[in-house]
C-alpha cells in the first residue's frame, strides 16, 4: 500500500508562541511523507523561520482576519495528495497524520476528521458529530479504536473540526476550497455541507488526536469569553442564504440568537461579563447578522496545480519512550527527557504523586509530553474518583492508554 503525500497547513495570526509550540509538536509526527505550509502574520513568519526542529517549511505571509482566505492560500501552495489542517493553538499526537489519512486509501473517502482533546489533555472537546440541515452538530457514537466511514443522508453532513481535519486535495479544489465569506466561524461547516451535497463520504478517526488550547485571540479571551460576536452573526447570515430555505431562516435565527444570549448570561452569572458587556455583544451579533444578509459569498476558481512543488520535511524516524517517576523526582527526569527530545526522541514522562488528584497532560516547552496526577487519581473522567492501585500498575495502565496515539508500540 503506497504512502500518500500530505500537506499540513497551519494558519496563524498574532499568536507566535502558540505557533512555536505547534511546530515543535508537528516536528515529532511519525509520518514519512509530509510537508508543512504556514500562512501567518509577520510575527508568525518570524517564528517559523526560526524553527530549527523542522526543515523546508513553506512560509506564506498573510495578515488578514479571514481564516478561510488564509486556508485557500495555503491550499494553493500545498502539493500533497492530502491536505490536513491544524490550528496554531493545538498540538498533534505523534501518530496524528498516520491515523488521520489512512482512510483515504479507500476511494470513496474524501474527508477525514479526528478527535480533539481539551486544555487538560484528557477530556475530549469534540468527538464524532454529524450536522443537521441547519448546520447544527449532533453527537454520534462510533467505534473508539478504528475509523468509521459515514455517508450522510440527504440534507445532513458529517462534521469535521477545523483544528483536526484532512481532505483529498483534488476534491477540495473541485468544490472551491473554503468560502472567504466565513471569516472565522462556520468555515469548515460550510465545507462539510458542500461535500455532503456532492455525495462524498467522510471518515471519522478517533485515534487521530490533537490537543487544543483555545488560545486568546481577537474574538475571545483566554477564558473563552467572547470579545466580539459580529462575525458569528455574519457567518450565520451567509450560511442561511447558502444552505437554509427562506421560510426556515427566521426560526433558525431566533434559535441561534437565544443560544448566544444564554452563553453570555452564563458568563455573566459566573462573573466573567457585566450586563453592559452582554448588551454590547448581542448588538454586535445582530449587526453582523444583518451584514451577513448582504455579504457576497463563494470564492474564485482554484488552480489544480500547487504554486510550489512538494517539499517534504526531513523527518528521521523517532524512538518513542515512556517513563514514570514519583513526585519530587520529576524535575530530574524532565531534564533528561528534554535532552533526548533534542537528540530526536519522542518522550512521555508520567509524574505521579501519592494522591487522588485528577490527571493532566500537556506538551511542554522542551517538546516533552508530560502527564501529572495521583497514583489513585483518574485519567479517564468516567472512572471512579478513587481507585486503590500501585505505582507500577498505574504506570502500565497509563502507558497502555496512550500507546496507540503516542506511537509507543513502535518503540
Amino acid at each position: 500500500m503506497s504512502v500518500q503525500t500530505v500537506s499540513v497547513i497551519i494558519v496563524s495570526r498574532e499568536r507566535p508562541e502558540a505557533l512555536r509550540r505547534c511546530l515543535a509538536a508537528v516536528a515529532q509526527l511519525q509520518y514519512p511523507q509530509f510537508e508543512v505550509v504556514v500562512v501567518a502574520c509577520p510575527a508568525g513568519i518570524a517564528v517559523t523561520e526560526q524553527c530549527s526542529a523542522l526543515s523546508e517549511i513553506k512560509c506564506i505571509a498573510f495578515d488578514e482576519a479571514n481564516i478561510s482566505k488564509a486556508r485557500n492560500i495555503g491550499i494553493e501552495h500545498a502539493a500533497g495528495e492530502i491536505i490536513a489542517f491544524i490550528d496554531d493553538d493545538a498540538v498533534p499526537e505523534p501518530t496524528w497524520l498516520r491515523h488521520l489519512v489512512a482512510p483515504a486509501q479507500q476511494g470513496e473517502v474524501a474527508a477525514m476528521g479526528g478527535f480533539v482533546r481539551g486544555r487538560n489533555g484528557i477530556t475530549f472537546q469534540n468527538k464524532a458529530r454529524t450536522l443537521d440541515a441547519h448546520g447544527l452538530p449532533q453527537n454520534v457514537e462510533i467505534d473508539a479504536l478504528q475509523a468509521t466511514v459515514l455517508h450522510p443522508p440527504k440534507g445532513r453532513a458529517i462534521k469535521t473540526e477545523g483544528t483536526n481535519m484532512a481532505f483529498r486535495r483534488d476534491v477540495l479544489i473541485d468544490i472551491g476550497g473554503f468560502d472567504p465569506a466565513f471569516r472565522f466561524f462556520l468555515d469548515e461547516t460550510d465545507v462539510n455541507m458542500r461535500l455532503a451535497r456532492a455525495g462524498h463520504a467522510t471518515a471519522l478517526v478517533p485515534l487521530a488526536q490533537v490537543h487544543h488550547g483555545f488560545a486568546e485571540s481577537a474574538t475571545r479571551r483566554k477564558d473563552r469569553v467572547p470579545r466580539d460576536l459580529y462575525e458569528i452573526g455574519a457567518s450565520w447570515g451567509v450560511f442561511q442564504r447558502k444552505h437554509i430555505p427562506k421560510d426556515e431562516r427566521a426560526d433558525h435565527w431566533r434559535l441561534q440568537y437565544r443560544s448566544e444570549r444564554h452563553r453570555l448570561l452564563t458568563h455573566m452569572v459566573a462573573g466573567r461579563l457585566e450586563p453592559r458587556d452582554v448588551r454590547r455583544l448581542m448588538k454586535r451579533l445582530s449587526k453582523g447578522y444583518k451584514e451577513g444578509q448582504e455579504r457576497s459569498f463563494g470564492g474564485a476558481a482554484m488552480a489544480k496545480h500547487a504554486v510550489l512543488p512538494f517539499r517534504p520535511v526531513k523527518n528521521a524516524a523517532r524512538a518513542a519512550r515512556f517513563s514514570a517517576v514519583r513526585g519530587l523526582r520529576g524535575k530530574t527526569l524532565l531534564k533528561e527527557a528534554a535532552t533526548r527530545v533534542a537528540a530526536g526522541n519522542i518522550e512521555t514522562v508520567l509524574i505521579l504523586s501519592r494522591t487522588a488528584l485528577f490527571h493532566k497532560t500537556f506538551f511542554n516547552e522542551d517538546g516533552v509530553w508530560v502527564q501529572r496526577g495521583g497514583i489513585f487519581g483518574r485519567s479517564d473522567r468516567a472512572a471512579p474518583l478513587f481507585r486503590l492501585t500501585s505505582f507500577q500498575r498505574k504506570l502500565v495502565k497509563e502507558k497502555e492508554r496512550v500507546a496507540l496515539v503516542r506511537g509507543l508500540f513502535d518503540a
